[in-house]
């Protein structure tokens, strides 16, 4: 059921979720019923309109200057950003996965991660900044992970994707910064999901207690809960799924 009391019941614009995969379907859905005024807009590889039959769709590759440009063409056109949510992200295929010693380190396995969870996040923020409100005030959120902390890394491992996601956290950071003097009405947040049983985290699922796998609509819940619940002077945090505060 949508939230009686969901603060964006009230707002009205556009709302973009880049990245179309389990949790970004689920929060287009779980925004189709919290906040009716925005228009909903969804950007992936993959057309993801039956996420929610109100949705428009836009193919976007994240890692593409040029489909990055075309983003920013459609967008022109239309109501200002009042949600930007960025639910991408690269941790394993066929060709990658997680390092668990530093022989398994290769120049071009952290190039690919840091494209997509360092440099897109950053870039996607350059291509949409023209469309945001200067009046109104705005989210953009991108979905990081707790082990992109450094302060929280006690196991080590996983070198490439916990390094793009620690680069993504202090570039994003240091855009709200920015916003904080141009858009002072803006919020950027990053946040962690949680394990969601999603393709991502699909094989290192096994020793999850099921209490903590979420389902990417509970992930979807739990994150919009948490951006309900910040403004402007909680810009630039780092947030875990149940709005605890994260290390850097």
């Amino acid at each position: 059921m949508a939230r009686a009391d969901s603060v964006f019941r009230s707002w009205c614009g556009r709302a973009l979720v880049v990245g179309c995969g389990g949790i970004g379907q689920a929060l287009l859905r779980e925004l189709a019923r919290r906040a009716p005024g925005l228009e909903l807009l969804g950007a992936s590889r993959r057309d993801c309109r039956t996420a929610e039959p109100a949705v428009a769709w836009l193919p976007l590759d994240v890692t593409c200057d040029h489909s990055l440009q075309q983003l920013g063409e459609y967008l022109a056109e239309g109501p200002p950003l009042r949600l930007v949510l960025n639910s991408t992200g690269l941790l394993h295929d066929t060709e990658l996965q997680p390092e668990k010693r530093l022989s398994q380190v290769s120049r071009s396995t952290l190039e690919r991660s840091f494209a997509v969870n360092a440099f897109a996040p950053i870039l996607l923020a350059q291509a949409i900044e023209p469309f945001l409100p200067k009046q109104e005030p705005f989210h953009l959120a991108s979905l990081s992970a707790r082990v992109g902390s450094i302060g929280d890394n006690g196991l080590g491992g996983w070198y490439g994707y916990r390094a793009a996601k620690a680069a993504q956290n202090q570039l994003l950071h240091t855009l709200a910064l920015e916003w904080r003097r141009r858009l002072p009405l803006g919020c950027v947040s990053l946040l962690h999901p949680g394990t969601t049983a999603t393709a991502l985290s699909g094989p290192f699922q096994a020793n999850v207690p099921p209490e903590r796998l979420f389902s990417p609509e509970r992930a979807a819940g739990h994150l919009l809960d948490v951006l309900e619940g910040l403004g402007p002077e909680q810009s630039g945090r780092f947030w875990a799924w149940d709005g605890a505060p994260i290390p850097w």
